[in-house]
């Protein structure tokens, strides 16, 4: 372990306020085509890996979730577009082209012909079940002779 030693200069502390996460305005949350690529939580416990993607103001059949051997990987293009009607004169018209995708390596140790998903209130949730063997054995007894 090394340690760090911060002088008492004036830029050093300078730069360490700079340096905190109100200022960073990197493309961490974006992908290569600047959209905003979808937070995701997962969750382990004993039986299943529990993945939850915030993906609101979208609908299930917007979602293509694929597993090739052992990559799952979720994608997503929505595509929103304002019909113009016969006759409609109009100066500005937007359309809405969203798109992301994600992908994570699964473990060798889970059931990938029992993986779920369900996508509730904005939240894509995946269950992705372990194989028997990879569930921890509770405690063994020992009984004494």
């Amino acid at each position: 372990m090394s340690l760090v030693r911060f002088s008492n200069q004036f830029p050093s502390l300078f730069d360490r306020f700079f340096d905190s996460d109100m200022f960073d305005w990197s493309n961490r949350h974006y992908s290569n085509t600047n959209t905003t690529l979808p937070s995701v939580n997962i969750k382990e416990d004993n039986d299943a890996y529990h993945v939850e993607m915030a993906v609101p103001g979208f609908e299930k059949k917007d979602f293509k979730i694929e597993l090739n051997n052992d990559l799952l990987t979720i994608s997503s293009e929505k595509r929103d577009e304002k019909e113009a009607k016969e006759g409609d004169n109009y100066s500005k018209r937007e359309f809405s082209y969203q798109s992301f995708c994600r992908s994570f390596t699964l473990p060798a140790t889970v059931e990938n012909e029992k993986i779920k998903a369900k996508y509730d209130k904005g939240i894509l949730h995946i269950d992705i079940p372990k194989r028997e063997e990879a569930k921890p054995l509770p405690p063994k007894v020992i009984a004494i002779s």
